[in-house]
């Protein structure tokens, strides 16, 4: 990711579309000049995953309709034919944004009044500190996107054109003992480890690869219409990131997409998710430019728990300049599953870290 740059102007641009839409719908005047309207909820209400939430339109001068039918999404929920307010349950909703419709039915005419609301996890996530139990040594021209851990190597996607490659890496002297160099007209992305291929993305180029594990020739090259960013493995899926607060879930042999979640903490939604690993059941993610790893539950985006890294690494004190400094902010997550060891890494960082989180 080369600075703030990485952001999802399509979905961004799509979402302000949506809301302005829901603007102008939700303050509606039927063919007969009756002023109709959602009282509540207003639009983009953020209500706690398991909580209910109030509904109510406002008819105008009519005291009452043949009926209203409210749907989330596109399911209908209810049905009423008064202006008394309902509660909704948001019970196996997903998180995320949920369209709200009220649909009035009066003489044998309908009409719909639209409103949403956002979905956010149940609970605030625990907090975590660390503690580094050994720094291993990392070449420091490596500008890492994806880091692996397997068999007792660590196997590295890096990044910036010209400079992208795969790597294979002892793990104690952090010499690369094998190699495959990207264009240089390409900027590497995330990896991840499939049986005996390695799946690698790249950034905005609409490419990915595959190589075999053990001699790093490439066996296939994939079109990829999404940005690029973190990929895991959970030993079903591939998980993809690329920048927003969506993980997305790929078919591990054909690579196409077969489902997502949305990831959010009790609060808002979680975006400029970024490379990510598997760990007993839970999906791990560095939050873009900052020093936050979080912990998703694979089955709902709810971020379970947050780790402060702060202070791991004085990227400030090791690059005295800014333009030496760079982009080289927190990014790499690796498990060695046998041994129970996190790992964890930054752009052209020189050390690994192995750490051990802790609950603060």
């Amino acid at each position: 990711m080369l600075f703030g740059l990485k952001i999802n102007h399509l979905k961004t641009l799509l979402f302000i579309a949506v809301v302005m839409s829901l603007a102008s719908s939700c303050n509606n005047h039927s063919s007969t000049g009756t002023y109709r309207s959602f009282i509540s909820p207003l639009i983009g209400l953020n209500v706690k995953s398991g909580n209910d939430f109030d509904v109510q339109v406002l008819f105008g001068k009519e005291k009452k309709v043949d009926s209203v039918v409210y749907l989330i999404d596109t399911v209908k929920t209810v049905s009423k034919t008064d202006t008394a307010a309902i509660k909704l349950r948001t019970e196996g909703l997903k998180l995320g944004n949920h369209l709200l419709t009220a649909k009035i039915y009066n003489g044998g005419e309908s009409e719909d009044l639209t409103s949403n609301i956002n979905i956010l996890a149940a609970k605030a996530p625990d907090l975590y500190t660390y503690k580094v139990i050994s720094k291993l040594p990392h070449d420091t021209s490596a500008y890492v996107e994806g880091l692996e851990y397997h068999d007792g190597f660590f196997y590295e996607g890096t990044g910036e054109k010209g400079n992208s490659d795969l790597r294979k890496v002892n793990l104690q002297t952090g010499k690369v003992l094998q190699r495959a160099k990207l264009d240089t007209a390409l900027f590497g992305e995330g990896i991840t480890i499939i049986g005996n291929k390695i799946f690698q993305l790249t950034w905005m180029d609409k490419k990915a690869f595959v190589y075999d594990k053990n001699t790093f020739k490439q066996v296939a090259e994939l079109q990829y219409n999404r940005e690029g960013w973190g990929l895991a493995f959970d030993g079903q899926k591939i998980l993809a990131s690329d920048g927003s607060n969506t993980i997305y879930f790929l078919d591990k042999d054909n690579y196409q997409q077969i489902g997502s979640i949305e990831v959010y903490d009790d609060k808002a939604e979680i975006r400029q998710l970024n490379e990510l690993e598997f760990i007993d059941g839970k999906i791990y993610a560095n939050v873009y430019q900052t020093n936050t790893i979080v912990i998703i539950n694979p089955e709902n985006g709810a971020v379970e728990g947050k780790i402060d890294l702060t202070g791991i690494f004085p990227v400030a004190d090791y690059y005295k300049t800014d333009d030496a400094r760079g982009n080289n902010v927190l990014n790499g997550i690796a498990y060695d599953k046998a041994r129970k060891r996190l790992f964890v890494a930054g752009k052209k960082w020189p050390y690994i870290f192995e750490i051990q989180i802790l609950k603060k």
